[in-house]
């Protein structure tokens, strides 16, 4: 049970690159992967977990050494999470940039193709963000983490306590204004 079958400086080079391995691979399958889950990208996910299970820690079923690798992968990937935000061409390495998937209200098919997002799975999110289609939006954006930005342009954009703040002035204004005419008769 405590006995580790492999020395624990090559449990910690595995993990580090099986690690590696899997952040290049899930650049290179691209944001779709992030954007939406479907059944078979959680039986992928699952399976992955799996697979890579024996090449970081070999042939040891050990607990200390399930968790040291487990110590391993979690400090390596705080490492890489703040080494990304602080030195920005690291993060455009291991996250890409931003996908502009439509603009002034149309969807720009080939940007649409390249990150293999469904139409349907598009308008769907157009409608989640407050938008009735892609005809009210000015831009819809994939960004690196895998988020559907949606930018509704101004006249199709919900009102905000703002707008109704300013509405409520402008009618105690005409209430006002009419208060000080003289009836009608």
């Amino acid at each position: 049970m405590l006995n580790s079958g492999i020395p624990y400086g090559e449990k910690a080079i595995r993990t580090v690159a099986v690690y590696a391995l899997i952040l290049i691979l899930l650049r290179v399958a691209g944001k779709r992967e992030l954007a939406q889950i479907n059944s078979f990208d959680l039986v992928v996910m699952l399976l992955l977990s799996n697979v890579v299970q024996n090449a970081i820690i070999g042939p040891d079923n050990s607990v200390t050494g399930a968790a040291f690798g487990a110590a391993v992968l979690i400090a390596v990937n705080a490492l890489m999470v703040r080494v990304s935000s602080r030195i920005p061409w690291v993060e455009r390495l291991f996250e890409g940039t931003p996908t502009l998937l439509a603009r002034d209200g149309r969807w720009i098919p080939s940007a649409v193709k390249q990150t293999g997002l469904r139409p349907a799975a598009l308008s769907v999110a157009v409608r989640r963000q407050g938008g009735d289609g892609v005809a009210e939006t000015s831009q819809v954006t994939l960004e690196p983490g895998g988020s559907l930005v949606v930018e509704l342009k101004p006249q199709d954009q919900a009102a905000d306590k703002g707008d109704v703040a300013a509405l409520a002035a402008a009618i105690d204004e005409l209430r006002r204004t009419l208060e000080q005419r003289p009836p009608l008769r």
